[in-house]
């Protein structure tokens, strides 16, 4: 599997339209044909996924028992204003409304990859949330990443 790379900043017209990064659209060729699928984020931005996984997404919840409360919350939640996008000949998509009025995105938005998703900020709110880097990043790699390869012959 390939993983998406970068960090681009981009402009939002007064239509709501962003530009796809060259350097991104190089990364998505089936977002032409398939197109893309955008959708708020666990916290304060949006989500754009591809088609493909956006499908492996709805598998995933799918499987959630239809009779659990939590379950029934999360994926009402998740999928709450899960908009298609297709990028236009000039290769811009049009940002739903509602979805930039939830992240507060104004205007100058960051996309950042995230393996196999892209996360689009609002420029200050992406600003606040790199300013806020744990004091000690080293101790929550060890937290979270400390125990891959145990247990194998190194």
């Amino acid at each position: 599997m390939s993983y998406l790379t970068g960090e681009f900043e981009c402009k939002l017209d007064a239509k709501g339209r962003m530009m796809i990064p060259a350097g991104l659209k190089k990364q998505l060729p089936e977002a032409d044909n398939e197109g893309l699928v955008i959708n708020r984020g666990l916290e304060k931005y949006l989500v754009i996924y591809t088609k493909k996984e956006w499908d492996k997404k709805l598998d995933e919840l799918s499987k959630l028992n239809e009779y659990d409360r939590n379950s029934i919350k999360f994926v009402r939640y998740f999928t709450a204003g899960a908009t298609n996008l297709q990028p236009d000949t000039a290769g811009r998509v049009n940002l739903p409304k509602n979805l930039l009025d939830y992240a507060g995105i104004t205007g100058d938005v960051v996309l950042t990859c995230m393996l196999n998703k892209i996360e689009v900020w609002d420029k200050a709110a992406h600003q606040e949330m790199i300013n806020n880097e744990p004091e000690n990043f080293a101790e929550l790699a060890e937290l979270v990443m400390g125990n891959k390869g145990r247990g194998r012959d190194e």
